[in-house]
């Protein structure tokens, strides 16, 4: 932020509007008169195009200072990609030219979790950044000097935004940027990172959870009192508190919300099940606890039985333990405490000898 707040006004007067076509056809997907987002707008160069009301959001007061002058009727923000100062549910769409390509790859994926988070169902996306597959503050392009850029393959993208909650209609590599186009969906986005000791997987999202914000939302659901039992969390209900505070992430085979995993299918799971091995491919966490004994039957071994399991997953040591439903009447909450447990104590000792750099996301 320290580099825009310097030399802001410099590096705006070299960038012109080259996506206003771009612009303007995402405002007319917004329903009219709802707010929309310019998340990381910069001096305003599309700002103004992208309809009204229009919140501009960036961490630099020097580049809203500009912002004021290309777009008088926007409402300025200043405010963080990665903690965004939005209620739940407010924001109608979400134009992000040029701006998540400065938060590191492994960060990413919590930073569209807050995206989502802020924005309602159905709600539309634009996101560009960079192509290809450098991370760092030297890029020989960079007419600035000194920022920190990421920058991403296409199908490693679209992983991310489908694991954040996004359904990816378009995506497309023009130059030096690759494009999504997508919607915010009726589902959790996963909250994962790097260094997570276990990464939790379950079926999919119900619909109440999806509407909830928050996994294994029903009072009746076991797992939030079993996982603080088990020493896995020490605050129930909280993903993003179990991430930050305890290295546990959570995520999905399938993302789709349903009322009940039932109504998903064998194809569901497969499909599922790749994306998650490629996230752990990427981000490399201790142990993966699949909960659930359906979705890992549907999609690895249909002979599988509850614990450790005799092949690992995409590399990483993997337990499966059953559902953690209130339906499940064949586990008491005793067993599924001693579940997580076991999980918990295998991702312990395999993240003892973990490497330490997880490789670029997509990657083997």
């Amino acid at each position: 932020m320290a580099i825009y707040e310097a030399r802001g006004r410099q590096w705006a007067a070299r960038r012109a509007p080259v996506r206003h076509d771009g612009a303007v056809a995402f405002a007319a997907r917004v329903a009219e008169g709802a707010v929309r987002l310019d998340a990381g707008s910069g001096a305003g160069r599309y700002t103004a195009a992208l309809g009204a009301p229009v919140v501009a959001l960036d961490a630099a007061r020097t580049m809203l200072g500009l912002l004021r002058e290309a777009a008088p009727a926007a409402w300025p923000v200043q405010g963080d990609l990665e903690a965004l100062p939005l209620r739940t549910g407010g924001i109608a769409g979400a134009w992000a030219n040029m701006s998540y390509l400065h938060v590191p790859r492994v960060r990413l994926p919590m930073a569209l979790a807050d995206l989502h988070r802020a924005m309602g169902v159905g709600a539309p996306l634009d996101v560009q950044v960079l192509a290809g597959d450098y991370e760092g503050t030297d890029l020989p392009s960079d007419d600035v000097g000194g920022r920190f850029f990421s920058s991403w393959e296409p199908d490693a993208l679209v992983d991310v935004l489908v694991g954040a909650g996004f359904d990816v209609e378009h995506v497309e590599v023009e130059g030096d940027a690759v494009r999504a186009r997508g919607t915010r969906t009726r589902t959790l986005a996963d909250t994962v990172g790097d260094g997570m000791t276990l990464l939790v997987c379950g079926l999919n999202p119900s619909v109440y959870a999806a509407d909830r914000g928050v996994g294994y939302a029903r009072p009746t659901n076991r797992f939030w009192p079993a996982a603080v039992e088990a020493g896995l969390v020490t605050r129930p209900r909280d993903a993003v508190h179990a991430l930050r505070a305890c290295g546990v992430g959570l995520t999905d085979l399938v993302k789709r919300a349903t009322p009940a995993a039932s109504a998903l299918t064998a194809a569901e799971y497969r499909a599922g099940a790749a994306r998650v091995e490629r996230l752990v491919r990427w981000l490399r966490p201790g142990a993966v606890c699949f909960v659930g004994l359906d979705g890992w039957r549907a999609a690895v071994d249909r002979r599988a039985v509850a614990g450790v399991q005799p092949a690992p997953f995409a590399t990483r040591p993997a337990y499966v333990m059953p559902s953690t439903s209130g339906l499940n009447a064949h586990a008491s909450r005793a067993d599924l405490v001693a579940h997580l447990g076991a999980a918990l104590r295998l991702g312990r000792e395999a993240a003892a000898g973990a490497a330490v750099s997880p490789p670029s996301p997509g990657g083997s």
